[in-house]
């Protein structure tokens, strides 16, 4: 679902907009390193897997996925990308999920992203959940969700194939009142 007006993402060198088809390559780059894919649940061969996310984005289904281009403010250029999928307009809950260039870690962005559009959903989208599920390897996005007052409620064993394996994936949430 297209985003007409993007929230403030919360950090001074960082700018939210919507995700566009020209943010494929860049976002592709960073995606297929290996110190991030190891951490995440895609499954990419190429920029054109990403691509074909594009419908889903473009569709106006109250259901549909909604994603954000994180953009560095100095260059325009796009270093990360935050938004919702499996959002269920009936339950008016989500999951959210980001991603980050490796070269931005550590300067609180992040952070600042999904708390700045955790809020922004209940208000927006009157979500009354908005969940994470992170691969137990991922210590960062842990540690984010945690900054984010996201609370731990436990391991989901083999809950989403990771590139052919099933991964154990703990499940997080927060409430507009937490």
């Amino acid at each position: 679902m297209r985003i007409d007006a993007a929230p403030c993402s919360g950090h001074a060198e960082v700018s939210l907009r919507q995700l566009e088809k020209s943010d494929v390559e860049a976002w592709y780059e960073y995606l297929r390193l290996p110190e991030v894919f190891r951490h995440t649940s895609w499954n990419l061969r190429s920029s054109d897997d990403l691509r074909a996310m594009f419908d889903e984005l473009d569709s106006a289904s109250a259901d549909s996925t909604r994603r954000l281009a994180i953009v560095d403010n100095r260059s325009q250029q796009l270093i990360g990308t935050v938004g919702f999928h499996t959002v269920s307009s009936v339950n008016h809950t989500a999951e959210i999920a980001y991603d980050l260039s490796p070269v931005h870690w550590g300067k609180g962005i992040a952070s600042a992203v999904c708390a700045a559009v955790t809020a922004w959903s209940f208000s927006a989208y009157g979500f009354v959940r908005v969940q994470a599920t992170v691969l137990q390897t991922n210590s960062r996005s842990t540690e984010v969700l945690r900054r984010c007052r996201f609370r731990y409620e436990g391991l989901m064993r083999a809950y989403r194939m990771v590139r052919g394996t099933p991964g154990d994936f703990a499940l997080y949430s927060r409430l507009p009142d937490d």
